[in-house]
């Protein structure tokens, strides 16, 4: 109504609630009630039609919902593609990875997180290494980064840096994480984790030692620690439950098959090396020198290892080994070098074609998982990346891809890490079926999410699921789980 009807508008007289014993007799309203009926709003709703009321509150309701979702609104999208290096940034052409020059990685927040800083230079050259045993300096030829430089890229300043420089992506990531978190729901309640069981396509043989190596080195690879990272507490009760396990001696073997002995031995140092190595924790030092100890105790005459300490040799088992006493270099550990060139005769036995290939045993044939593993530890054992025999080894592996049509995660695990090591086109060549073909086979659903299936594997039926499941864990988290050796300028 118009301001001068609404004053000139006789007021009608109202009912008024009327309490038990008051009069009935209507009266006239007073001078508050008069106050109140000349306020706009309330002559507009009396008088407004029904349809009009409604349209005022809905606006008002729209009004609202809009203020509370124009901020989400008016915030980029971000949505989340599974992308390749190629689009991630170009790879290395500098000798130097300089962080400056880089374009921003588009990856998800890496596995693990903390709360460092990034790093300018990520993949400076790595310093040769001088070891101590027994008060005599001893000069070794293995080319060992120390642990600030091999073990770094799990932090967070250089893990983003690294996945885009090396085309980690936002699937290998998120298929780590499930794998991580599908070993973390099979923990058992001591902490150890085991092989048989509790989820299906366990093996028929247990060994809860070997097993909760494995697993501590899935999630230590991603950068956790019985410090910091997602599954920490995992991994601190996992290693609470195997130092238990370790005698005076630095043994970790205690159930399994016989040939279960020295490769669980292998995997429990490497397990602990890195532990002492990323951390810098006096607890683990003394247990990580003597797990060292037993290694460089059970070292065969020939030069290797196998299934009992000092007897006999194989390439398969002799790898670990190296690993093993390649994490306590990066850790600072002491590693005496008459070992090491141990380790090189009897790989010379093994070769093939002049070295660019290695069997299983001495007058054997060659094998593409041998070659690889025998390969690896060359690298480690400071081969130079133009070394011929080198290049005809990788060359020979490369023709044998990731394939599962003839799963094979052993063989597939040790020749990740020598393509890596590589850099260059051989890693790029073998990154591109690895990264996407891995993560395609992970059970996506269900009880055994995030694992991957031993049934088809070529060893599966002795490792069980956790075996195919934690090496496959490993090759997706090769872009930052041990730094390149070799610097060099990509072609």
């Amino acid at each position: 109504l118009p301001a001068a009807a609404q004053r000139a508008a006789p007021q009608p007289l109202r009912p008024v609630p009327v309490m038990p014993g008051e009069s009935t007799a209507v009266r006239a309203p007073d001078e508050e009630e008069q106050q109140e009926a000349r306020e706009p709003t309330r002559v507009l709703a009396a008088y407004a039609p029904p349809w009009l009321i409604s349209l005022v509150l809905h606006m008002g309701l729209l009004l609202v919902l809009a203020l509370l979702y124009l901020p989400h609104l008016l915030k980029p999208q971000v949505e989340l593609e599974v992308v390749y290096a190629e689009k991630l940034g170009e790879q290395i052409e500098d000798d130097l990875f300089q962080m400056a020059q880089m374009d921003p990685v588009e990856v998800t927040e890496p596995v693990f997180s903390e709360d460092l800083n990034p790093v300018d230079n990520p993949l400076a050259a790595p310093p040769n290494i001088e070891v101590v045993f027994d008060a005599v300096t001893a000069s070794s030829d293995i080319v060992a980064p120390s642990v600030g430089m091999a073990l770094s890229g799990r932090e967070k300043g250089m893990k983003k840096a690294l996945l885009g420089a090396y085309g980690g992506t936002a699937t290998t990531e998120a298929a780590v994480r499930a794998g991580l978190e599908w070993l973390a729901r099979n923990q058992n309640n001591d902490g150890t984790w085991s092989l048989s069981g509790p989820y299906s396509g366990g093996s028929t043989i247990e060994n809860r030692t070997a097993a909760t190596a494995m697993a501590l080195l899935a999630f230590q690879g991603a950068g956790n620690t019985h410090r910091s990272g997602d599954f920490s507490r995992n991994v601190s009760k996992g290693w609470a439950a195997l130092l238990k396990i370790q005698d005076q001696d630095g043994n970790f073997f205690t159930e399994g098959a016989a040939h279960h002995r020295l490769y669980t031995q292998a995997q429990a140092t490497i397990a602990i090396c890195e532990l002492y190595g990323m951390t810098k924790d006096d607890q683990y030092r003394k247990p990580a020198q003597l797990a060292l100890d037993y290694c460089i105790k059970a070292q065969s005459p020939e030069g290797g290892w196998r299934y009992e300490p000092r007897q006999d040799s194989d390439t398969s088992v002799t790898g670990w080994f190296v690993m093993a006493l390649q994490s306590a270099m990066m850790a600072g550990l002491e590693v005496p070098s008459p070992s090491l060139d141990s380790i090189s005769k009897f790989l010379d036995k093994v070769a093939q074609e002049n070295g660019a290939r290695y069997s299983y045993k001495p007058g054997q044939a060659e094998t593409p998982p041998m070659t690889a593993e025998g390969l690896l530890c060359r690298q480690y054992l400071g081969w130079d990346r133009e070394d011929p025999r080198l290049r005809q080894g990788v060359d020979y592996v490369a023709v044998h891809p990731i394939d599962y049509s003839d799963e094979n995660v052993y063989y597939w695990y040790y020749a990740t890490q020598v393509m890596h090591h590589m850099e260059g086109s051989d890693w790029t060549r073998w990154n591109r079926v690895m990264r996407e073909e891995v993560p395609r086979h992970q059970v996506q659903t269900g009880q055994e999410r995030g694992s991957w299936p031993p049934q088809n594997d070529r060893w599966g039926h002795h490792g069980g699921r956790l075996f195919t499941t934690c090496l496959s864990i490993y090759m997706l988290e090769v872009y930052y789980r041990h730094l390149p050796i070799y610097k060099y300028k990509l072609q």
